[in-house]
């Protein structure tokens, strides 16, 4: 199908897309309370407090640095069959953790699974690109982002339940990547590219470049709570697994209504100043985090950082999507989901030693202090600006 032709989106294509974008988000969530017990599990290994974290950081690392090769890919080879390959790979060594013995070897699989992800996520960004247009796709992007976070919430409170029963059976909800194939086999539209696309070498203009490095501070502020949560709930409060899924799947409810803001809030911001405010947001749930003493209590604090992460992610993606020419959608995708999931590995890796020191309550309100305070300066800025024209 040409790319001018499509008119109207079917609702069976709008949720092959939808599955396709929640996919991404299970590479981490499924299996973020499974952390906390490899330490018991693994106990004479050196340093498996940081392996544990590697856990859900090593897909990361392989999208963060294959992700722009792999968008040369995607294009050279087309969406439909990238989609059906990366969701095999996605199967095969998501599901790795389930049945290897050694620590070392999953982490390998582990590794191997982001670049399925890496896939997903170029493929099913810049398929939005593709079969939407202005503020159609906005408010696609909305619902998809909303879709994805509750896709989470399943799949973080599944995990939770899981991991009480044993620490392998999470894994084995990764299974769900077969499912997902029979729908695209079945209703994903591969279009047709003009000889005139095939420029993929050509360079993604420097205009991209501020939006990718707020993508990468993103990340690596929101990371935080995956990668720290558990531990927090888990061993500070002393909670169950399924316990803190549930907080942490709260605060995905909550991302949910912060990406479904995005479309009336951008009629009325820049995208500039709708990252701002997120960024507010998300500091302000990180202060109060801190200062929690009841477990109960998460369960308020934890939804302000979803909010405000929910509303940042979706903006970053529209903004990318908003400044690429067609010709070069999987590139600045690839670029994106480059730079995003690059946020999310340095995320543990930036933030370990400071936990250690201030120990893990203490490290939520210096980071919340730090992201707020930091971002006043520049929504005063944004906002006298405004007020001069």
């Amino acid at each position: 199908m040409k790319l001018e032709k499509l008119t109207k989106v079917k609702p069976s294509a709008k949720f092959t897309l939808l599955l396709l974008s929640m996919l991404t988000i299970m590479s981490n969530v499924a299996i973020v309370t499974v952390m906390p017990h490899l330490s018991e599990i693994f106990k004479d290994v050196p340093n498996i407090e940081l392996y544990s974290r590697l856990m859900i950081t090593l897909p990361s690392l392989a999208i963060a640095l294959l992700a722009p090769f792999l968008g040369y890919a995607v294009h050279r080879f087309g969406k439909r069959r990238s989609a059906i390959f990366s969701l095999l790979a996605f199967t095969l060594f998501g599901t790795a953790g389930f049945y290897l013995q050694s620590i070392y070897e999953i982490l390998v699989s582990r590794f191997l699974f982001g670049v399925a992800i890496a896939l997903l996520m170029i493929i099913s960004t810049s398929l939005v690109g593709d079969y939407f247009k202005s503020e159609e796709r906005h408010r696609f992007m909305g619902a998809q982002s909303a879709f994805v976070s509750i896709g989470g919430i399943v799949f973080i409170v599944g995990g939770g339940l899981l991991s009480d029963i044993n620490w392998r059976y999470p894994f084995a909800i990764y299974l769900l990547g077969v499912v997902v194939l029979g729908f695209v086999l079945r209703y994903l539209v591969e279009f047709e590219r003009d000889s005139s696309l095939d420029d993929a070498s050509a360079d993604v203009n420097a205009k991209f470049f501020y939006v990718y490095v707020l993508a990468f501070l993103f990340m690596t502020f929101f990371y935080i709570l995956p990668t720290q949560m558990p531990f927090l709930i888990i061993n500070h409060f002393h909670s169950s697994g399924a316990f803190a899924g549930e907080i942490i799947a709260t605060a995905f409810v909550f991302n949910a209504l912060g990406a479904i803001s995005f479309a009336k809030l951008k009629k009325r911001l820049s995208f500039s100043s709708l990252y701002l405010l997120g960024t507010s947001v998300m500091g302000g749930g990180f202060f109060l985090i801190g200062f929690v003493e009841n477990v109960n209590l998460f369960f308020i604090t934890s939804p302000i950082m979803g909010f405000g992460g929910g509303m940042m992610m979706t903006t970053i993606t529209a903004w990318t999507l908003s400044k690429a020419h067609h010709s070069k959608r999987v590139k600045s995708s690839a670029y994106l989901t480059s730079s995003l999931f690059f946020g999310q590995f340095v995320s543990p890796l930036v933030f370990h030693p400071f936990v250690d020191y201030l120990g893990i309550q203490k490290f939520f309100i210096v980071t919340g202090a730090f992201i707020f305070l930091g971002t006043m300066p520049f929504v005063i800025r944004n906002h006298w600006s405004k007020r001069q024209l």
